[in-house]
């Protein structure tokens, strides 16, 4: 049976709902924000059968492959999972309007990067729905100038980009709704790198489009990765960094590691090009999520997502 597009099952976190959480952390504070949040996260764990279900599933190849949760998983590490999600909100949003205690982050290899600004040089970095994007951004804006273009799938871009503009009025960030990489895109983010920015864009999910896939193992198993990232690469002719932050302590750990100085597509081997790009950033998104178990937020069916 032909499963479901993780586009498909709609968008559970929108703008509004977003700004009504910014409100009550920042009239109340974290209890009442939290005492809000969570029982969205019980109804939504009960309710969302597809969420539930593919998060149980991603922690059973977990703990089979790497033993990270030292057993079989139930429904507590499923419950812990989704709470995970749920905390990460807020530091998304303290981590965008400045407030996150900077002190808490431990960097991994991050001078690479900022020597890449220091000399006013853009690229593409390759994400993953996994810990708080929104803490790297901000995290080198810390240490210096970062401009940053993300690419999302959401109609709601406009309306993040609104809240964000609330959040950092600086406005360093920008998020660019694209469902395609068309000659037009190109261009724009050519002209982004160009200014010594960088783009970041998804690497772990199936494009909405129907677009391009490889396939590359993943925990144990083999999945579908975007080839688009590798593709924006080649065309911008720019460095191309897995970057990540993910829980360390009662802090994130931030990490910017180089896939490729510079991505070539040759025409008869691109495919194994290709291929090899995902199986990299497949395997340091693995690595990390082995040991931080909770921080992978892809509550779709992962291993059958066309």
């Amino acid at each position: 049976m032909k499963t479901a597009h993780w586009a498909d099952l709609g968008e559970s976190t929108f703008a509004w709902g977003m700004r009504f959480l910014v409100f009550v952390h920042n009239t109340l504070g974290r209890v009442p924000f939290l005492l809000v949040l969570y029982p969205v996260v019980f109804y939504y764990r009960m309710a969302k059968g597809v969420a539930r279900r593919a998060s149980m599933e991603y922690l059973q190849r977990l703990d089979t492959v790497h033993g990270s949760l030292g057993g079989a998983p139930s429904w507590r590490h499923g419950l812990r999972h989704f709470l995970s999600f749920a905390d990460t909100l807020l530091n998304k949003m303290l981590a965008t309007s400045g407030r996150y205690r900077f002190d808490r982050l431990r960097f991994v290899g991050v001078d690479a990067v900022l020597g890449m600004i220091a000399r006013g040089q853009g690229g593409v970095f390759v994400t993953a729905h996994m810990g708080c994007l929104e803490m790297c951004q901000a995290a080198v804006n810390h240490q210096g100038r970062l401009r940053l273009n993300v690419l999302v799938h959401t109609a709601h871009a406009e309306q993040f980009n609104r809240l964000l503009g609330r959040l950092d009025p600086d406005g360093r960030v920008r998020l660019l709704q694209v469902r395609d990489i068309t000659p037009a895109t190109a261009v724009m983010l050519a002209d982004c790198v160009a200014r010594g920015e960088f783009v970041a864009i998804a690497g772990d999910r199936v494009p909405v489009g129907g677009g391009r896939t490889v396939r590359a193992p993943f925990l144990g198993c083999e999945a579908d990765w975007p080839v688009g990232p590798y593709v924006l690469a080649s065309l911008l002719k720019c460095p191309l960094y897995l970057m990540a932050c993910v829980r360390d302590g009662d802090g994130y750990a931030v990490h910017f590691d180089c896939l490729a100085e510079q991505v070539v597509l040759p025409r008869k081997s691109r495919d194994e090009v290709f291929a090899a790009l995902a199986g990299r950033f497949a395997q340091r998104i693995e690595n990390l999520v082995a040991k931080a178990p909770y921080e992978w937020f892809n509550f779709f069916p992962f291993w059958g997502s066309r």
